[in-house]
């Protein structure tokens, strides 16, 4: 039988606040066996440029990176917000180790190609390092992985969090039984954004495809709910999207990500 891991993703809200984020990690390391936690930037990125006089451009909930936004991700996202995520985690009693892609070549990318839209730098995954992975996990270490990757020549690149959360899921299902959790603010997908309580239980690729068209899924849920359901696709059963605080009871008050319909 393969060896429990769960992956838990989170963004959102949650990182802007400072007691929901150590609530959140509490929760995290009192669920069982071994655990990968991947983490997005908050709005602090955002609000940095800002400061900066850097304008944010964002399609369909993807971050445009030139190359001073670029600057401000790695700083963010590599730095403050993954280094306080450890030392939350150390002052919990947790061994975390903060990581970015470049970090033992874990997570390797290629520049996207410019078509329709020009995304700067940024990165789709194009490897995994599984032995790397497995060394850290087998030693009793909570890796904690910012969405910066490499190419391989040198070139630090933006990559979505979410999709980092479902390709690292994607390259260890075949050592080991793999959960994947996309943590935010919300319940889980919504039919109603502005309703908390309507929410999407058990989701299928067609259901999805379809709110998509009527504009019900729309900005940055598309993104995550197509990683999500690649992941699915590589034959992780356990994807769920649900709220950081219910992170203990994500199956029952989450979104079940399934690539079919119930069965009658």
């Amino acid at each position: 039988m393969k060896e429990p891991v769960t992956i838990i993703k989170i963004g959102g809200q949650v990182l802007d606040q400072r007691q929901e984020t150590i609530d959140f990690l509490k929760k995290l390391i009192s669920l069982p066996h071994k655990k990968i936690l991947i983490h997005g930037g908050g709005k602090l990125a955002t609000d940095l440029a800002g400061r900066l006089g850097i304008e944010t451009k964002m399609v369909d909930g993807r971050r445009i990176t030139d190359t001073e936004t670029l600057k401000i991700a790695t700083m963010v996202y590599a730095g403050w917000t993954n280094k306080m995520l450890v030392a939350d985690l150390q002052a919990l009693g947790i061994s975390a180790l903060g990581l970015c892609g470049a970090d033992l070549n874990l997570v390797e990318a290629r520049k996207r190609p410019v078509q329709e839209i020009d995304f700067g730098w940024v990165g789709d995954v194009s490897a995994v390092d599984l032995r790397n992975w497995t060394l850290l996990l087998e030693n009793g270490i909570l890796p904690v992985m910012c969405a910066i990757t490499h190419d391989g020549n040198g070139q630090l690149l933006n990559t979505n969090a979410d999709t980092m959360a479902s390709e690292i899921a994607s390259a260890l299902v075949g050592q080991y039984s793999v959960k994947l959790i996309y943590c935010f603010e919300k319940k889980g997908v919504l039919f109603n954004p502005e309703d908390e309580e309507s929410v999407i239980h058990r989701l299928d690729k067609k259901d999805f495809d379809l709110l998509k068209t009527n504009g019900v899924i729309s900005k940055g849920m598309i993104p995550k709910l197509e990683n999500a359901f690649k992941a699915s696709a590589k034959g992780i059963q356990d994807v769920y999207i649900c709220a950081a605080r219910d992170i203990y009871q994500y199956q029952s008050t989450g979104t079940q990500i399934c690539l079919f319909p119930n069965p009658d």
